[in-house]
């Protein structure tokens, strides 16, 4: 094995060895390099063997073909056969649940993790695990044309992709023998690869469009004096141009009367049609017709596509990517005007309607799209890996989290720690209390999101702080820190500071998240803004009036003999009152509630401190000023 020598003090890597840049695509996977002899990056192979097809089949003896090796048996073999397996990372079975026919293997759940799992030959496969396989296979052809053992690498992965898809991908790298330096936004590789930032005189703010097989996203970045800062990022993690083949697929079964669930459960039938599908799509991006007869259920087939009917059907799917769009430049607080340049990332881009429909968006006469557009991520990553191991000191990529993280406080509430867009890597804190006495732990849940009830963000995992020394409400003082590594991954303190009670863990995503919750989140947020305040303003009340509550209680049972029934009973009677208002929506009723049982117990409050005074100056001899 070769050994990486890395400079602890600087962190960087000794600059003879070799840190590869790898997409890992839904459709194709590459790899790259800077090639020192010309300071340039470089996918490795010739022509179409720079491609590696992001397909793994598997045999009765479970063992792995990967690339074309393996995308030829999609259709003699389509049971056997994975492939766009990264719609599948950090996916759980629900997820994924409405598109499961769509694929020509089968998905089961893993209720162990939550995770969505891939059956074949009876033996249970996960997205991690096969994606590694791909790895391994770039791993291999890596070492294979450059004679030495890789080790390192940079990843690339979707900017809106989220904590458990980045996590499950580092992952992959890891099953693969890889050390993943950096999971790098695709993004922010494709301007590497056009050399925007390069030269430190450009001053641009450049928007990037990426449209692969399975995902999309929408970056908008401003490069100065070469640092890349990304203003915003949007995008779905469930769109692309598998997306376009299956619209294909749909309008075919319509127009020749084919039952498509029942197309689906004959995963041979199916493999063909949608490699076909697959086929026009291709064809129709500088021909105006498509038609090609294939034979399935003892029939033949004609179908036929027109180029207008194409661009009818995709015309919703590229609409979702536009609307992000205007999201992404809502957040930077940009106008179409401002975006100087736009750059086209990802193979679906070749389809026409999608270019011209992002020129009409940012109202632009053209669109960087002169480099290939299945390399240009990968070349980006060559450069990021050169950046990481030495070799290149003035540039400086500074990305940002795409949802906010916080955690839960008393009534649901989301307390935002690090709010969305933050650059990475970013550190941040906040102080906390207990809610009762003697509590001896606190439970921490994390969340991410934008809304103001943590029932309606995604959770990302929780954890105790335990041995908390008994003490009184609200005297703790428990200091929370999280640390947003520059992969995304997320870190928390938890420190009680009196007693120095500590615990320091890494939040491990739960694989089990739903679209919803992730891909419309900032939507969501946006459209209930009013109704999440309201709620939330609700939600502090009745906390509020529930630690007035507990605080009363606890004075009534510790002096008994201090106060009269009259007092009693005028305080129990408020509390009973205020008790069931919190059962209800009313805010105002609480707060006047709330304002009468603070008045009714304010009198003997100040009587029961005078008395605790003067007990504890008993027999003190207190000199004048």
């Amino acid at each position: 094995m070769a050994r990486i020598k890395i400079n602890i003090k600087e962190g960087t890597i000794k600059r003879s060895d070799k840190v590869l840049g790898i997409d890992l695509g839904t459709t194709n996977s590459l790899i790259a390099f800077v090639n020192p002899a010309n300071g340039q990056a470089e996918c490795l192979g010739q022509d179409d063997d720079k491609i590696v097809p992001s397909v793994v089949y598997i045999d009765a003896l479970q063992q792995f073909q990967i690339g074309h090796a393996a995308k030829n048996k999609l259709i003699t073999e389509p049971d056997k056969t994975v492939y766009s397996v990264k719609r599948l990372l950090g996916r759980s079975f629900t997820d994924v649940s409405e598109h499961a026919g769509s694929f020509g293997y089968h998905l089961v759940p893993d209720m162990g993790k939550s995770m969505v799992n891939i059956e074949i030959n009876g033996k249970v496969y996960n997205p991690i695990e096969l994606s590694a396989q791909i790895l391994k296979a770039l791993k291999l052809k890596a070492e294979n044309a450059l004679g030495e053992t890789i080790s390192k690498a940079v990843i690339t992965v979707p900017a809106y992709f989220n904590d458990s898809q980045r996590q499950a991908t580092r992952d992959a790298g890891k099953l693969a023998g890889l050390e993943v330096l950096r999971i790098v936004n695709e993004p922010t590789a494709a301007s590497l690869a056009y050399g925007i930032g390069l030269d430190k005189s450009d001053n641009k703010t450049i928007a990037v469009y990426d449209l692969g097989g399975g995902t999309f996203d929408i970056t908008i970045l401003q490069i100065q004096n070469g640092v890349f800062e990304v203003l915003s990022t949007n995008g779905d993690t469930y769109t692309g141009g598998d997306d376009f083949d299956r619209a294909i697929v749909q309008h075919w079964c319509s127009v020749h009367g084919i039952d498509i669930n029942q197309l689906e459960q004959d995963k041979i039938a199916y493999q063909n049609i949608r490699l076909l599908a697959e086929k026009a799509k291709i064809t129709l991006s500088d021909h105006p017709h498509f038609e090609a007869s294939i034979q399935f259920w003892d029939r033949s087939f004609d179908f036929q596509l027109e180029v207008s009917t194409f661009q009818k059907l995709i015309q919703p799917i590229v609409e979702k990517t536009l609307k992000c769009c205007r999201l992404a430049l809502k957040d930077a607080e940009l106008e179409h005007e401002q975006i100087d340049e736009i750059v086209m990332v990802g193979g679906s881009t070749r389809t026409p309607f999608v270019v011209e429909s992002v020129k009409r968006l940012f109202r632009k006469d053209h669109v960087n799209n002169s480099l290939n557009p299945d390399e240009v991520v990968a070349l980006g990553a060559a450069i990021e890996a050169d950046i990481l191991a030495g070799n290149r000191k003035d540039i400086l990529l500074l990305d940002v989290t795409p949802l906010s993280l916080g955690i839960e406080t008393m009534g649901g509430l989301m307390d935002t720690i690090i709010p969305r867009n933050s650059k990475v890597p970013v550190n941040a804190g906040r102080q906390y209390t207990t809610s009762k006495d003697g509590q001896h732990s606190l439970r921490i849940s994390v969340y991410q999101g934008e809304r103001e009830m943590v029932a309606d963000n995604r959770k990302l995992g929780e954890f105790t702080l335990n041995d908390i020394p008994a003490m009184p409400a609200g005297l703790p003082k428990i200091d929370i820190k999280f640390m947003l590594d520059a992969d995304g991954i997320l870190s928390i303190d938890a420190t009680e500071l009196r007693s120095g009670v500590k615990q320091s863990i890494q939040i491990k995503p739960q694989y089990g998240l739903t679209d919803e919750e992730v891909e419309q989140m900032l939507l969501m947020a946006m459209t209930n803004a009013e109704q999440d305040m309201n709620r939330r303003q609700l939600a502090e009340t009745v906390t509020e009036a529930e630690q007035t509550i507990y605080q009363c209680k606890k004075l009534l049972y510790s002096n008994q003999t201090l106060l009269s029934e009259e007092e009693k009973e005028t305080t129990l009677q408020a509390i009973d009152e205020l008790e069931k208002l919190c059962q209800g929506n009313d805010r105002e009723a609480i707060n006047h509630s709330l304002e009468r049982l603070n008045h009714i117990t304010r009198p003997f409050a100040e009587r029961l401190m005078d008395e605790a005074i003067g007990k504890a100056l008993t027999g003190k001899k207190l000199d004048a000023l």
